[in-house]
């Protein structure tokens, strides 16, 4: 598995701590569900049959969706604490969630209809960026989405003490740059006051001709 700065930093105590900021509270529940339906709707009449989240944490994003489509969910996350909550709740079934990173996706090429990121590509380094669209790419059967941080240009942002643990840019501009398959669906902004996250962009994809 690929080792990083990054990565080291999510799989151990730092990401621990994370995992204690976040529980699964009734009303952050109430308030992503909402955000997933104004997210999917847009895929009305080729609804993905398979879901697959790059760092799922507990699960609180697949956890909404549940609740909307009946889609079978597919999970990476590289914390053992969160991993173990997410089976603990029966987000996820144990043969479809992974440790594993965005680096090296453990799916064959188009193998998972839907693909998305939330909140998680802030956190790669932007040497491995690169790395981690193609993998998000080539799983992907026909759906792309990308929810992050916004920013004009790629800038680095203090976090918790660090200041090699958030990145932020355009990535839904770096995606369709880099993917000339890739065509624009929908695209909204995510208000921390209506959603309970912090203020994200997000950008759904569609590979052409699928």
């Amino acid at each position: 598995m690929t080792d990083t700065t990054q990565l080291d930093a999510w799989r151990g105590e730092f990401g621990d701590k994370y995992i204690d900021r976040n529980e699964s509270l009734t009303e952050v529940l109430r308030m992503r569900t909402r955000m997933w339906a104004e997210m999917l709707k847009t895929t009305f009449g080729a609804e993905p049959e398979s879901i697959l989240e790059v760092g799922c944490n507990i699960g609180l994003n697949l956890r909404a969706i549940d609740r909307l489509c009946a889609a079978t969910l597919h999970a990476v996350e590289p914390n053992a604490k969160a991993r173990q909550r997410v089976l603990d709740d029966r987000v996820v079934a144990d043969e479809r969630l992974y440790n594993a990173t965005g680096q090296k996706l453990p799916f064959g090429a188009g193998e998972i209809d839907m693909v998305f990121s939330s909140g998680v590509l802030i956190h790669v380094h932007p040497d491995d960026l690169g790395t981690v669209a193609d993998e998000m790419h080539r799983v992907s059967n026909r759906w792309i989405l990308v929810a992050e941080y916004f920013s004009t240009k790629p800038e680095s942002i203090p976090y918790r003490g660090r200041n090699d643990l958030l990145f932020k840019r355009d990535f839904g501009g770096f995606f369709l740059d880099r993917f000339d398959d890739l065509e624009i669906v929908e695209d909204g902004f995510m208000w921390q006051r209506s959603t309970g996250i912090d203020d994200l962009t997000w950008v759904l994809f569609r590979k052409k001709n699928r």
